[in-house]
Order: C-alpha cells, then structure tokens, then sequence
C-alpha cells in the first residue's frame, strides 16, 4: 500500500510538472547567478576516495564520481563554471564524462545544480532528483523559498525520475540509497552506499548537512515553506541515527576536506573515517538552528 501510494504520488506530480511546462525537454536561458565564492570555481586535483568512488568537484563544490561496469554516476556538478574543471578531473582520472548513466544532487542550489543542464545534455544521462526539490530544478531555482522570485538561476533540467526516502539508485552493481533530509532545501538528500577495494568495503555517506538559508524570523514557517522548522527538527534527528565508515558532503569545508587530503597524497580511505567531526557538525548546526528560531531560550 505504502509503495502504490508512493506510486501514484510521484504520477501525480509529473502530471502537475508536465501541465506547467516544467517536466520538459526545454531549456531556458539564465543569467549567472550575480554571487559565486571564488573558492567555488577554484581547480583542485582530483582524487580516489576509496574503491571506486572519486572526487571530482572544485577547491570548495563536492562533485562525486561513482564510477561501474555499465556505466558512471555523478553527485552535484558545481555551478556552471565548474563544468570545464569537472569534465578534465574525470578525464585525468581516466574516465569518460560520456559514459555518466545518472546525475543525481545533494540539493538544487545553483552552487550543486548550475552545471547540471549542460553534463545532461552532453551525456543524456538520467536526471533523479527528490521529488520536493523537482519543481526548483525544473524552473532553474525560480521557485526557491530562500533565493527565488528574480527568474532563474541555472538553465532549468528536467526530472527523468523524482526520488523519495529510502529509495534505491541502482547501477552497475552498485545500491544508493536516498535519504530525504530536508530544511536547506525542500527537497535535500543524503546518500548512503558502499564501495570496496581490494582490503575491504567501506559504508559511505555523503551528507547533506543542514544549514540556515533563511533569515531567523523565516524559521517558524512562510507561505513558501509552512513546514521549515518541522523538516529542520527531523533532519537534525534523523542525521545523529546513521553509521557509516567514511563521509562527504556537498561543501569541502563541511567535512573539513582539506585538512584531510592534500594534492599529491596516496590513496588513503581512513582520511575519511571521522565519525566524530561528523556529529560534532551536525551538533554545532543544531545548536546554530536551535538559537535562531529561539533566540531568547536560556540555554
């Protein structure tokens, strides 16, 4: 019953997409979004994380390669002057853009989704998104609660599937499970696979870590997204609860990236086991959230 509701739900909201012209092949022109870090377009040398996992993205945009027998997928593109970098790190690591089968993303920022339409179009891979961030990839981030309503942001990218909690993204012999974490966005999510090399598996969890996008007097709910604070609360709870051996995230600053591998290190999965920066962040930005939407509690 849970699966057919599941089902239908998702045939509705490709039927709604479809009706207002934003499940569609077209894409529109956009003007950059005026705000891009430096750090977000910075080169950094690609690398293998462990198994056949790879990290792709920029100094600061966490771009993943997962790479299989029938095929590659790839987490966030970075915004679209990250595309040029993205496309020679896969080729430097001896890997096809062409053979990208499915894009998949953290969230639909333009910072993780600018590149997306033109990657798509190169390698007419299948975009899967979470079913409640499609309608803001699908209008190029028009519809955003937090930096909406100033036309789009990134040349819109139609859903080829809308994905829900606990999903399964299956390629190749490899099984990513979908894990709706929402409150950055309304549609975030975190990942959890494995991959193994020739010593051992190892679980992986690239999380979408949920920081504050919107002004503190916005937490308790808007018209544009009435439930925030209860997403928010279910996030925080549900992040503390997952195991796993190595994590990532979206941001290289969330995981402190760069005080854990250095251009020119060996291969080195154990960088990654952190377990403790890991509930530490999410500790911080729970406290963080806790204090903006009550600003006046005695902690």
């Amino acid at each position: 019953m849970r699966h057919l509701k599941k089902t239908l739900q998702t045939a509705a909201l490709l039927a709604i997409l479809s009706l207002t012209g934003l499940y569609s092949t077209a894409q529109t022109s956009t003007k950059p979004h005026p705000h891009v870090e430096k750090e977000w377009i910075l080169d950094f040398e690609p690398f293998r994380i462990a198994g056949n996992l790879y990290y792709v993205g920029t100094y600061e945009l966490g771009c993943y390669l997962i790479t299989t027998p029938q095929g590659n997928i790839l987490i966030n593109t970075g915004t679209i002057e990250s595309v040029p970098l993205i496309r020679s790190h896969i080729k430097k690591l001896g890997f096809n853009i062409a053979d990208t089968k499915i894009l998949l993303t953290n969230q639909a920022h333009y910072d993780h989704v600018g590149g997306m339409a033109e990657i798509k179009k190169s390698s007419k891979a299948q975009m899967m998104v979470d079913a409640s961030d499609a309608p803001v990839l699908a209008d190029g981030g028009s519809s955003d609660f937090a930096f909406g309503g100033k036309g789009p942001m990134f040349v819109p990218v139609k859903a080829d599937r809308l994905l829900h909690d606990h999903d399964t993204v299956q390629l190749g012999g490899m099984q990513i499970i979908v894990l709706h974490h929402p409150g950055h966005t309304k549609g975030s999510c975190s990942f959890l696979f494995d991959v193994k090399d020739d010593q051992r598996s190892y679980r992986v969890l690239i999380a979408n870590m949920p920081t504050i996008v919107i002004d503190a007097n916005k937490l308790s709910g808007m018209p544009a997204y009435p439930d925030v604070a209860k997403d928010y609360a279910y996030t925080f709870k549900e992040l503390p609860k997952l195991q796993f051996d190595l994590w990532l995230g979206p941001h290289a600053g969330q995981f402190d990236l760069h005080q854990k591998h250095h251009p020119g290190d060996t291969y080195h999965p154990e960088a990654f086991m952190d377990r403790k920066g890991y509930d530490t962040a999410v500790n911080h930005l729970q406290k963080d959230y806790l204090k903006k939407l009550n600003p006046n509690a005695v902690n």
